[in-house]
């Protein structure tokens, strides 16, 4: 096993410890935030594969959030249980999500940043402006959390599992679609597209699936925060959150399967630890937020996921060089200039 895959093991270990062992000992705001953590890092899975994975630019994500969110409400005021609801929402969000997907086969690159940023924006209005659908600015408040077999949800710690164990199934499922030939196409996707049609991928059919499929993911998430929160309104879905969702990609490192988990945890988990630590800046978390996605994008541009990376191929460096440096003094070599060799750094 290479040291990457086993500090990744470590990482999940720790991970799941924590999130199993800690929350019963949190007051009702410290679980609350842990099952937004969850929530958000389903979302930001989804947009992983969209942007990650197959290389497509989306700022659109808080639009499949809100269509999961309002899709599960709708249905629930109208008769409906959560658990036949969140189905039709999921479905609802992979069609949408495969229109959404058609203008990524004509542009590219910020252009279809833009398509995508227009479709967040047209869906936020339907949220704000349809009253008769969506509530309008007031919204939808009383959504109930589901039951399991007559076992109650309502509770803070209870919902909370039930969210860790949902969030849990989902990112397996996604773990084994990328080690999957699917994975290889989307992959290749993002790599190359030209090759990858010319060894038979469908890059058409796969562009439109990664839509599809990150924004089944961010239904799913909206479905679970709809029942978390108790209430949800259009403020929750503008493009504003869509970039915040991008950001936490951008951050925990696009294209690493981990790097969601780390930039939810970046953007939730950090604002709070500074209101607690230091409460006068609480109001400065977004210039610092945005400093850290600057100086990410400067020092270590495929997110936070890649610095175990960056240093164990700097450690191997180090070593190869070390012998060369000795035998270079025996023959009279300046270390410096062996160093510069194995380093690739001869001007």
């Amino acid at each position: 096993m290479s040291p990457n895959n086993k500090l990744t093991g470590v990482f999940l270990a720790l991970t799941a410890l924590i999130l199993i062992v800690v929350p019963p000992f949190l007051k009702n705001y410290g679980v609350y935030l842990f099952s937004l953590w969850l929530v958000f890092v389903v979302a930001t899975m989804g947009l992983n594969l969209t942007v990650g994975y197959a290389g497509q630019k989306s700022l659109g994500q808080a639009a499949f959030f809100g269509i999961g969110a309002y899709g599960v409400a709708i249905l629930m005021k109208a008769g409906l249980s959560w658990w036949l609801g969140l189905p039709i929402a999921m479905l609802a969000c992979f069609v949408v999500g495969l229109a959404v997907g058609f203008p990524a086969l004509r542009v590219q690159t910020i252009y279809l940043a833009f398509a995508t940023l227009g479709f967040n924006t047209a869906m936020w209005l339907v949220f704000r402006n349809e009253e008769w659908l969506t509530g309008g600015t007031f919204g939808f408040n009383g959504i109930a959390r589901p039951e399991i077999f007559g076992f109650s949800l309502k509770g803070h710690l209870a919902y909370y599992y039930f969210v860790l164990a949902i969030s849990t199934a989902a990112i397996a499922l996604l773990w084994g679609l990328l080690r999957s030939p699917w994975g290889k196409a989307f992959q290749a996707l993002r790599d190359n597209p030209i090759r990858a049609e010319s060894l038979g991928i469908d890059t058409r059919a796969y562009t439109l699936l990664s839509f599809a499929i990150g924004a089944v993911y961010a239904g799913l998430a909206g479905a679970l925060y709809a029942s978390l929160t108790d209430y949800i309104d259009p403020a929750s879905f503008t493009v504003g959150a869509s970039i915040t969702m991008y950001l936490m990609v951008v951050v925990g490192g696009a294209g690493y399967f981990l790097g969601p988990l780390v930039g939810a945890l970046v953007g939730l988990i950090l604002p709070e630890w500074i209101r607690d630590v230091a409460p006068v800046l609480a109001n400065w978390y977004l210039p610092v937020f945005g400093a850290m996605v600057i100086a990410m994008l400067v020092w270590l541009p495929d997110g936070l996921m890649s610095l175990p990376e960056k240093l164990f191929s700097k450690r191997k460096v180090l070593q190869a060089g070390i012998p060369s440096a000795q035998s270079a003094m025996k023959v009279g070599v300046s270390p410096s200039v062996t160093a510069e060799v194995n380093t690739g750094e001869v001007k």
